[in-house]
C-alpha cells in the first residue's frame, strides 16, 4: 500500500523552493521518517522561507513549513536549550522602521512556535532589521534573498555556544514567555 509523506530538504541557503509531496513504499502503519536537519555554523536549515503577509509582521496565512520544521529540530534535539530566532529585511526602509519590523516578526514567528507547543523559555526573538544583509539590495533576487528568518543554536545544555552572545549581536525583541 502506498503511504503518502512529506519529503524534508534543508538548504545550505536556507530559502529553499517549495515543498512537495513524495510517495513511498512504506508499509502501512510503519513509523514516520525521522526529518533530517541540517546545522551550519549553528543555523538550522530551513526548508523554506517564512511567509508573512507583505509589509507587515503577521505570518501569512496557510502552512508554514519551515516553522514546522523548527518546531520539529526543537522537539528531537532536547539539548538544544535556547534557539535564536532571527529576522531580517532589506535595506528598502528606514533603519528604524526596518529594526521594528524584524522584531514583530521574530516575535510572530516564536508564538507561532509555541502555539505549536514549544516551550517559549528554549525561544530567543531577535531583530537585525538591515543590518545583516546575505546579498545586494541592488536586485530584486538580493532583496527577496535579505528578507528572511533564520534559526540559530544559541545555547547547549545551558551553555552559550559559538563564541558569540545568545542574542548573535541583534536587538532581543521580549520575553516570548510574556503574552
Amino acid at each position: 500500500m502506498l503511504r503518502r509523506s512529506l519529503l524534508v530538504i534543508g538548504l545550505g541557503c536556507g530559502l529553499a523552493g517549495p515543498m512537495g509531496p513524495a510517495w513511498s513504499q512504506e508499509p502501512a502503519g510503519s513509523a514516520p521518517a525521522v526529518p533530517s536537519f541540517d546545522i551550519e555554523n549553528n543555523r538550522l536549515a530551513l526548508p523554506a522561507p517564512v511567509p508573512f503577509e507583505t509589509g507587515g509582521a503577521g505570518l501569512a496565512p496557510g502552512p508554514q513549513p519551515a516553522l514546522a520544521h523548527v518546531a520539529a529540530f526543537l522537539a528531537a534535539k532536547s539539548y538544544v536549550s535556547l534557539l535564536r530566532i532571527e529576522a531580517h529585511l532589506d535595506a528598502d526602509a528606514p533603519a528604524d522602521q526596518a529594526q521594528a519590523l524584524t522584531e514583530a516578526r521574530a516575535m510572530a514567528a516564536v508564538r507561532w512556535l509555541i502555539a505549536q507547543g514549544v516551550d517559549c523559555k528554549r525561544l530567543l526573538p531577535v531583530g537585525f532589521g538591515a543590518s545583516k544583509p546575505v546579498a545586494s539590495n541592488g536586485t530584486p533576487e538580493g532583496k527577496a534573498q535579505n528578507r528572511r528568518v533564520e534559526a540559530h543554536v544559541a545555547e547547549l545544555r545551558g551553555r552559550a555556544i559559538g563564541g558569540m552572545p545568545v542574542d548573535g549581536g541583534g536587538r532581543v525583541v521580549g520575553d516570548p514567555c510574556k503574552p
